[in-house]
C-alpha cells in the first residue's frame, strides 16, 4: 500500500466540469470508509493548479477521477502533465462510450484505467481502488471498441514464455504487481520483472494497453469487475 497506515482511506481528487456529477460522486464516496474526496476541479488547468499547491504541502491525492472532456485544458492534456509532474498519482479516466479514441489518448498519456460516466457507483469505487493498488481498471463496454483498433501485426503470444503468459493474463484481470505475486506465489520484485519483460516483448508502453490486447487475444476473460 502507498500509506504507512493500511487502514487510511484512498485520497481522491474529482475533475469534472459538471458540478452535479462531482456532487453525486462526492456524496457516494462520503458513505464509504475506504475512500475520501480531498478536492475538486472543473477543468484541467484547475487540477494542475490545485496539485501545485498540494505538492508544496506534501499533500497529494492518490487518485484523480478525470473527466476527459472539459473546457480549456482537457482531461487528456491534464493527465499527461499530471503524470509528468507527479508520476506516483494514478489517474482514472471518466468517459462516455462514444469517446473511445479519447480513452486511447488518455491511456497513452498515463491513465491507469477508465470508467464510463453512466457506470453504477460501485463500479466507480472499484476503479479507484484498483488504480490505487497499481492495477488497471478497464470498463468492459469500451474494451472491445478500443482493442478492435489496436494493431496486432507485430505482436504474438508465442513470443512469451508460459510464465509470462500467466502474468499477462493476470495483468488483464487488473492485478497489481503485488496481486500477481500473491497469485503465483512469487516475490513482488519478480512479478514486476515479468511485467516489464511482457511489455518490452509486446511493445506496449503501459500495462493497461497490454491488458486490452490480452483480453482481445483471449488470454483472459473480458473484464467484468
Amino acid at each position: 500500500m502507498r500509506e504507512s497506515d493500511p487502514t487510511a482511506p484512498v485520497r481522491v481528487f474529482l475533475a469534472d466540469d459538471h458540478a452535479v456529477v462531482r456532487s453525486g460522486i462526492h456524496a457516494f464516496f462520503d458513505m464509504l470508509d475506504d475512500i475520501e474526496v480531498v478536492g475538486e476541479a472543473a477543468d484541467g488547468q484547475a487540477v494542475l493548479d490545485a496539485f501545485e499547491h498540494r505538492a508544496a504541502r506534501s499533500d497529494l491525492p492518490h487518485v484523480v477521477l478525470m473527466d476527459l472532456v472539459m473546457p480549456g485544458l482537457d482531461g487528456v492534456s491534464a493527465t499527461r502533465e499530471l503524470k509528468r509532474l507527479y508520476p506516483a498519482v494514478e489517474v482514472v479516466a471518466m468517459t462516455s462510450f462514444s469517446e473511445a479514441e479519447r480513452v486511447r489518448a488518455a491511456l497513452e498519456a498515463g491513465a491507469s484505467g477508465y470508467v464510463l460516466k453512466d457506470a453504477v457507483a460501485d463500479e466507480v469505487a472499484a476503479a479507484v481502488r484498483t488504480a490505487y493498488r497499481g492495477g488497471s481498471y478497464l470498463a468492459p463496454a469500451v474494451a472491445r471498441k478500443l482493442t478492435q483498433s489496436m494493431s496486432t501485426a507485430q505482436r504474438s503470444v508465442t513470443a512469451l514464455t508460459a510464465r509470462e503468459r500467466e502474468v499477462l493474463a493476470l495483468v488483464a484481470q487488473g492485478k497489481s504487481n503485488r496481486g500477481i505475486a500473491e497469485t503465483l506465489v512469487i516475490s513482488e520484485r519478480t512479478a514486476r520483472t515479468h511485467v516489464s519483460k511482457v511489455l518490452n516483448k509486446l511493445g506496449f508502453a503501459s500495462r493497461t494497453q497490454a491488458a486490452l490486447w490480452a483480453i482481445e487475444e483471449g488470454l483472459s476473460p473480458r473484464a467484468s469487475h
